[in-house]
């Protein structure tokens, strides 16, 4: 249901901008999901801790329904910005908790494996998803793209509700919800990503570093009242193995260059080449497929050999793609673009499964759930920070190219990334509303080549060759003994 949420909505996503004229809040239908996504995070995941993961997935299920409902009746960017907000809220709680509970299911030696296994549904979702989203927008209406959503979630919750079985668990009310910790770690990236959102708002350039400089400092107040907690929303200690650090750095900076590969590239595929909405959406298919061959790799490589030199040989295929995408020029044949989709795909398979089962397996069991939840919110918060800090470079790179030719408007943009639209461009103007799209997006992968290397750097940090299938079975034969 995730999988093919993320897909289809970027394969809509031109004909949503061109019907409703919201290309600058354009990234806001990403961000502000991806946001209340990576604020619920920690919060199901202490919480299944507690309670356990069948009652906290069901409760976001329900919410991410009720979430798709309101966007499929949307009439306004605004509005469906705010149903976002309640996809968002549900969408928290379930790709960590399902995560969570293959990490309780499985041991080691075969759990990342499974997760390969199950992340076979992002492989079925890129090819299902661009023919039902094209199909859709085309055929029918934007707002039906949510409408699936519903039938499939209600199935999903009867199936888990019968399915899975959970040992019952024991919670000391002696020990509080930390409600502090939830409340200040809400309020450091709500205050956050409002910042970096409206950075790219000259007018409101103060406001922005007044709201980044208060999370700042909330950030030293929940380190302090964290220490105080008996039962903390995140507990502090785990920074203390480099390990798990490191691992969770990298996946926050390689989610947050996924999120520009995935989101704009169907922009590039419909506004420069002027494809329709279902090849555009295509064009993300082979890294999705590829991603499952990446996840079964890393299954044998984490036997084998220590998280930080997987993650180095993940990022070297991540480079080389990122480098031929600044290579390309305007006008590049379709088939190359899936070929380099291809090597992203092997990349993101490899580099985070590996962070995932990593995390995992450096933490005790009754933490299993944190530490899950903490690697989805890196991935969440990274995506979420990173589709800001990209709008922002493709909105002054457009603005440029807006400006370098008389007459051309951002409206004339609104209808050039959608292809149904683009005719009515006037023909003088159509090649430069091209060029400026295509010089934003081309900025965008000018900063990804920047934090994929700050991310190669990071991994140079953990040079302990640490065997992760040997740590877990020496552990489990202790607990035997």
């Amino acid at each position: 249901m995730t999988a093919v949420e993320g897909t289809i909505v970027s394969t809509a996503m031109p004909t949503i901008i061109g019907d409703l004229h919201g290309l600058k809040l354009m990234n806001w239908v990403f961000s502000i999901y991806l946001l209340m996504s990576a604020v619920t995070t920690p919060i199901y995941g202490k919480l299944s801790d507690r309670y356990g993961r069948k009652r906290l997935l069901n409760i976001g299920l329900l919410i991410f329904v009720l979430g798709s409902f309101f966007c499929c009746i949307s009439q306004s960017m605004l509005q469906l910005i705010l149903a976002r907000i309640v996809q968002g809220l549900g969408a928290g709680a379930i790709q960590p908790l399902t995560y969570t509970v293959l990490a309780d299911i499985y041991p080691l030696e075969k759990r990342a494996g499974i997760i390969g296994l199950n992340g076979s549904s992002w492989g079925i979702a890129s090819i299902v998803a661009p023919l039902l989203g094209g199909f859709i927008v085309q055929k029918l209406s934007w707002h039906w793209i949510f409408a699936i959503n519903i039938p499939i979630g209600i199935l999903t919750i009867i199936l888990i509700q019968i399915f899975l079985h959970e040992r019952k668990r024991e919670v000391d009310k002696q020990v509080p919800i930390d409600y502090w910790g939830i409340a200040l770690l809400t309020t450091i990236l709500v205050f956050l990503m409002l910042g970096l959102q409206n950075l790219s708002n000259t007018n409101g350039l103060v406001v922005s570093l007044v709201l980044i400089i208060l999370a700042i400092l909330g950030l030293f107040l929940f380190i302090r009242i964290e220490r105080l907690q008996k039962d903390p929303i995140l507990p502090l200690h785990l920074f203390k193995n480099r390990t798990f650090v490191i691992q969770n750095i990298s996946i926050l900076l390689i989610s947050g260059f996924l999120i520009g590969f995935e989101a704009y590239l169907p922009i590039w595929m419909q506004s420069v080449l002027g494809l329709n909405p279902t090849m555009g959406g295509f064009a993300v298919t082979p890294s999705s497929v590829v991603w499952l061959l990446g996840s079964f790799v890393s299954g044998k490589m984490i036997a084998k050999y220590p998280p930080h030199k997987i993650t180095i040989f993940a990022l070297s295929f991540l480079i080389i793609g990122c480098f031929f995408y600044l290579l390309l020029p305007l006008k590049t044949a379709f088939v190359i673009f899936l070929l380099i989709s291809g090597i992203y795909g092997f990349g993101f398979g490899l580099s985070i499964t590996t962070s995932t089962v990593t995390s995992q397996s450096v933490v005790s069991a009754d933490e299993v759930g944190t530490a899950t939840s903490f690697n989805t919110l890196a991935r969440s918060l990274g995506q979420t920070m990173m589709v800001s800090v990209f709008g922002i470079v493709m909105n002054v790179n457009m603005a440029r190219g807006v400006s370098e030719h008389k007459g051309l408007t951002f409206q004339m943009l609104d209808k050039m990334i959608n292809p149904s639209m683009a005719s009515g461009i006037p023909h003088q103007f159509l090649e430069p509303a091209k060029k400026a799209v295509f010089e934003g997006l081309h900025g965008i992968y000018v900063v990804g080549m920047f934090i994929l290397s700050v991310t190669l750097i990071a991994n140079f940090f953990d040079l302990k060759n640490r065997n992760l299938l040997k740590d877990f079975q020496s552990t489990e034969a202790s607990k035997s003994k």
